[in-house]
């Protein structure tokens, strides 16, 4: 009379381990593109933000912000500011850097117009599309490059 085995024999362990690593091989590649995406929708979102809080800026002080930090708490330049949180003020958020640069066209100390670019942080890692906007609020998207004035508008 043969006695009964307790547990899991070598050959049934392995074969669990390699279903495991198989279904990992499948999921973590799909969980980068999903996160990669979501860093892209973020950036268009907090570039929409940082439009209306240059536009809300210019209505309350005059001219828009001459940078980020101005827009954000506790406010810098126009005591009436504190329109964007801290995170987006420092210039990074969820994988993407944002370089805002204003001019004073007509040299009366005003700022009228600025520009923002949203580049990832690190290209094919956090994001694969370049973001480009200014104060007509359209945002334009370029993959791999800069994007600028010149690239199509998103959809």
């Amino acid at each position: 009379m043969r006695n009964k085995q307790k547990g899991f024999s070598l050959i049934e362990l392995l074969i669990v381990v390699a279903i495991i690593l198989i279904i990992a091989a499948i999921a973590i590649p799909n969980l980068l593109r999903s996160r990669m995406a979501a860093n892209e929708a973020s950036a268009v979102g907090s570039l929409r933000t940082l439009n209306t809080a240059a536009v809300t800026y210019a209505s309350q002080c005059g001219g828009f912000p001459p940078d980020l930090p101005n827009m954000g708490p506790p406010a810098n330049g126009c005591t009436t500011a504190d329109l964007i949180d801290q995170v987006l003020a420092s210039g990074s958020k969820s994988g993407y850097r944002f370089l805002y640069l204003a001019a004073d066209a007509d040299g009366d100390g005003n700022m009228d117009t600025y520009t923002i670019q949203a580049n990832p942080i690190t290209p094919g890692v956090t994001g694969t599309r370049f973001f480009f906007t200014d104060q007509s609020g359209v945002i334009r998207a370029n993959v791999g490059t800069q994007a600028s004035a010149s690239d199509p508008p998103i959809s």
